[in-house]
């Protein structure tokens, strides 16, 4: 198997986090929350279509989830708006009480935490310049340096491409992670990179929006399932998040906002999350 040619920005990244992430807290249990009078939620900065903010207000899937929330659960919700890498660190360390972001569920992530209700469906794709020529299909891809977001399970899928690719006898490049999806988009732009792996939904959105810069290739993963997340353990809260997501599902809510930001519907999502990697 190759070995993943990681930027010097990501290894230091893993070893600052080794050596300062702190250990996982004790749940805040609901009838806690309820005493203290608000929840405290974590979404990320940017991270179309899901969350972003526009003319400087908090948009998109996720946060008109949480919107509907706020106004059924019975109590406030604090919204801290960060970068995705400061996200699951706060909630097993109990700075947040839940993730309200896209999270992709993993084998590895369910040991720390416990998801909610899927919110979507995911499949990775990839995403290269405009009319660039030279990548015409999968085989393409072969060692060729690909963009994808620090601490994001895009990394876990990429053995999939590279499963992919063996069979004409390629291999995955240089792997270079970024902070967050908007540097990755950049450098691709500029041609630092020649293609990023994210989920299609997200990268559908950036299409849209730069048409004359990026197009969408082809799959690169299997199906995943995309959640929010509380500490492990914090069951009370888990059911009331469930709860809420269930509903929307059986009124139609979310199937209607899924249409209105995805332009397609996750109907045959499972009622629990489920991880494929």
């Amino acid at each position: 198997m190759t070995t993943f040619d990681l930027t010097r920005r990501r290894v230091l990244l893993g070893a600052a986090a080794a050596l300062t992430m702190p250990a996982m807290a004790e749940a805040v249990t609901l009838p806690e929350i309820r005493k203290r009078g608000y929840m405290t939620v974590a979404t990320e900065d940017d991270y179309q279509p899901f969350e972003f903010t526009k003319d400087g207000k908090p948009t998109g899937y996720d946060q008109e989830l949480l919107e509907m929330l706020k106004k059924k659960a019975g109590l406030d919700v604090h919204q801290d708006i960060i970068p995705w890498t400061g996200i699951l660190p706060g909630v097993t360390t109990g700075k947040y009480d839940a993730a309200v972001t896209a999270i992709l569920v993993t084998q590895e992530r369910m040991k720390t935490l416990d998801f909610c209700s899927p919110v979507a469906e995911s499949v990775d794709y990839y995403l290269k310049r405009k009319g660039d020529k030279k990548i015409q299909g999968i085989k393409d891809l072969s060692g060729l340096p690909l963009g994808v977001e620090a601490g994001s399970a895009m990394l876990k899928l990429l053995p999939q491409l590279e499963d992919m690719l063996k069979p004409t006898g390629g291999q995955l490049g240089k792997i270079v992670s970024y902070q967050g999806y908007p540097e990755a988009y950049q450098d691709l732009a500029l041609g630092r990179i020649d293609y990023v792996v994210n989920t299609l939904l997200s990268l559908e959105s950036i299409a849209k929006t730069k048409p004359d810069t990026f197009e969408v290739g082809e799959a690169v993963s299997k199906p995943t399932y995309i959640a929010w997340a509380v500490v492990k353990g914090n069951t009370e809260l888990l059911s009331l998040l469930n709860e809420f997501l269930l509903g929307t599902r059986k009124d139609g809510t979310m199937y209607a906002l899924q249409k209105k930001w995805f332009d397609v519907t996750f109907e045959q999502m499972p009622e629990a999350p489920s991880a494929n990697v």
